[in-house]
């Protein structure tokens, strides 16, 4: 018989010494972001850390793409057993955000903390909820420690309702464009397994996937234009520095559209909190999937040419210049 190892408890502090420098980091990374996504059945992407909130800064702010608003999520840790300090800042964040998802992530909860998330569930309508996880560390023998989740506060009802928006997104209660976007963005999840950067969200019924970039509030995009029949590639700035971050990347516009085998559309926005820059290739209909496997050989083309022309300029960006 196989000799089983033994599950061994972590202390939190022992991988992570100080909440905002280490354990926030951690947590806002894209594998570990999706691993809390998962647990509440979220499709989360991280907007920005240490988000500015008036005097105070919120852990992480997150959208949550899977939802049919993408509405804010805010992130509250704590590596500690719950206060009320940390109840008030989340409850700030979630005011001046205008979030609809307050996620209090913390080592232990006071049952009067616990208490507390649940009354906010009972008295909030319906688009507004709060939860309370516990983080654990756990490992077997001299294994690297393993993140487990636990939910101990949720709304009312959340299990039945995410039943029922998992049935809702069932391709038998789809539209024709919808289900085609799910099986379009299933095939190229199957199709990018095993790529070395190219990590595509949870498939969706949607005209849009994400990618990670390597630095919160901006990610690169694949889109379905089914109206005007073309498909893009995108990358999506998307948070206060938005029209800073499009500015100084546009310095480099030559430099940048030189080393790509499609052309550019930069747009700025400068009415709305992001800017977007695309490229766009001619699709004739989303429903002959005979020409799938054409599209979805330049989206990845494509996406491979816009990691390497933005990837390691996104990481010098500042958000002093204008």
């Amino acid at each position: 018989m196989t000799a089983l190892g033994r599950l061994e408890r972590v202390e939190l502090r022992a991988e992570w010494t100080k909440e905002d420098r280490d354990f926030t980091p951690w947590l806002a990374r894209e594998e570990n972001i999706t691993l809390l996504g998962e647990t509440l059945h979220m499709s989360l992407e991280v907007e920005q850390e240490e988000r500015r909130v008036g005097r105070f800064n919120a852990d992480i702010l997150c959208k949550d793409t899977g939802a049919t608003d993408a509405g804010w999520v805010v992130i509250e840790n704590q590596l500690e057993t719950t206060d009320h300090s940390h109840l008030g800042q989340i409850l700030t964040y979630a005011a001046g955000l205008e979030a609809k998802t307050c996620v209090w992530v913390a080592a232990q909860f006071h049952e009067e903390h616990r208490a507390a998330i649940d009354w906010l569930n009972k008295i909030s309508i319906d688009e507004f909820q709060f939860f309370g996880l516990e983080i654990e560390l756990w490992r077997i023998g001299d294994s690297p420690a393993a993140p487990k989740f636990n939910i101990v506060a949720k709304p009312n009802d959340w299990k039945r309702e995410v039943g029922r928006s998992a049935r809702s997104m069932e391709p038998a209660n789809l539209t024709e464009t919808k289900r085609l976007q799910l099986e379009f963005w299933e095939a190229l999840k199957v199709r990018l397994s095993g790529h070395p950067i190219l990590r595509s969200q949870k498939p969706l019924p949607q005209h849009w996937t994400t990618f990670s970039i390597g630095r919160s509030g901006m990610h690169m995009g694949a889109i379905i234009n089914t109206r005007e029949n073309r498909i893009g590639v995108e990358l999506y700035l998307g948070d206060d520095n938005a029209n800073s971050y499009f500015e100084q990347l546009e310095l480099d516009k030559e430099t940048i559209e030189a080393d790509l085998d499609f052309e550019l559309v930069w747009m700025p926005l400068p009415e709305r909190r992001a800017c977007r820059i695309i490229g766009f290739h001619p699709m004739k209909d989303l429903s002959d999937k005979r020409s799938w496997n054409e599209l979805q050989i330049w989206l990845v083309a494509a996406l491979e040419q816009m990691q390497q022309a933005f990837a390691r300029r996104v990481k010098s960006l500042t958000s002093e210049a204008r």
